[in-house]
């Protein structure tokens, strides 16, 4: 029995919990959090301070707490031998996430991070078609995220920096950008960006608009927005021999589906009739097992004492330095 902890007990880390508690080889220890939560689950302890957290008999912690302590945590349960789930971005910045690196090589705990996204069922449906090398190499790849943000948008922690290290981009868009890195596998370094705050009244970005390209000439295109009014997924992968898109997702609100995948096959050596509009085919998705298959690949790891193939370190700190990046080329356009 892996007996866990959850450190940060606001909307996701309850999502996570109520994942661990359908599990029969996992126990529910004890949550922390600033204020004691209205509701507990049953036997499930509270924790006023993350130190008294880590001293209580547990293998696994899931950090689901503000932006500003997600790799002090990190670094405390990995020097204390305790595996460690811990959501996105991971940390506020690359520099504060990269001695985490240097401690997860020295390290005998699992460490993932959580980028859902890259458990939902066209996601997966995706990467296998990509894989099989049928469609030819990428060309393009073209995503959009957006979202209506809520009447109290402006008081929310994400949006300043001292807690979340950026705004929309690095809350939202990360999610979009580390899709790019999956489906691609490029790295991309030349950079022209507008990030944005053209509506509300906070400190960091309502909107980041990017164009970018890797050095096989792979060329991403992605906007990240919290005044999109109308919530939307759409991520297009265009190449050699066809093209897939990716349109909705299956979020705990269900206000970005429905969740669909549409795959084409390039048809124009028949110009008179498939020119421009070739055959498709399009998969709908009515379940998210996301949460369930995201934890169940970090269990299956402190189990079977292996590494996790999704939701990396080195996955997370390669986004952190694109986000810096794409911060920086906003900059250059103001100089």
């Amino acid at each position: 029995m892996i007996k866990v902890a959850i450190a940060g007990f606001g909307k996701i880390g309850q999502v996570r919990a109520r994942e661990i508690l359908k599990r029969e080889d996992v126990t529910l220890v004890a949550v922390h959090d600033i204020e004691r939560p209205d509701v507990l689950p049953k036997g499930v302890k509270f924790v006023r301070s993350y130190a008294d957290l880590l001293a209580l008999d547990i293998d696994a912690v899931f950090v689901c707490a503000v932006n500003n302590v997600l790799a002090e945590y990190t670094m405390e349960a990995l020097l204390n031998g305790v595996h460690v789930f811990c959501e996105k971005p991971g940390a506020r910045s690359s520099d504060e996430l990269h001695p985490i690196l240097e401690l997860e090589a020295k390290s005998n705990s699992v460490l993932k991070y959580g980028f859902n996204h890259r458990f939902h069922y066209s996601v997966i449906e995706a990467k296998k078609i990509i894989a099989t090398g049928e469609l030819g190499k990428m060309l393009w790849i073209r995503g959009v995220y957006g979202k209506a943000g809520s009447i109290d948008y402006h008081k929310d922690w994400r949006n300043y920096k001292k807690f979340s290290g950026g705004g929309i981009l690095i809350d939202q868009g990360i999610h979009m950008l580390d899709l790019m890195h999956f489906f691609s596998g490029e790295k991309f370094e030349n950079i022209k960006s507008f990030v944005n705050t053209s509506y509300w009244n906070i400190e960091a970005e309502d909107n980041a608009f990017i164009i970018m390209q890797s050095k096989n000439n792979v060329t991403a295109m992605m906007h990240s927005s919290a005044t999109q009014w109308r919530h939307k997924f759409s991520l297009e992968m265009t190449f050699e021999e066809g093209y897939i898109n990716l349109d909705g997702i299956l979020s705990e609100t269900r206000s970005y589906s429905p969740e669909k995948l549409t795959v084409g096959k390039r048809e124009f050596e028949d110009i008179t009739y498939a020119m421009g509009k070739p055959a498709e085919n399009t998969i709908w998705f009515e379940n998210d097992n996301s949460w369930s298959l995201e934890i169940d690949e970090f269990f299956s790891a402190i189990r079977n004492k292996g590494k996790v193939k999704n939701g990396r370190s080195q996955a997370a700190y390669e986004s952190l330095k694109t986000i810096e990046k794409i911060y920086a080329a906003a900059l250059d356009n103001y100089d």
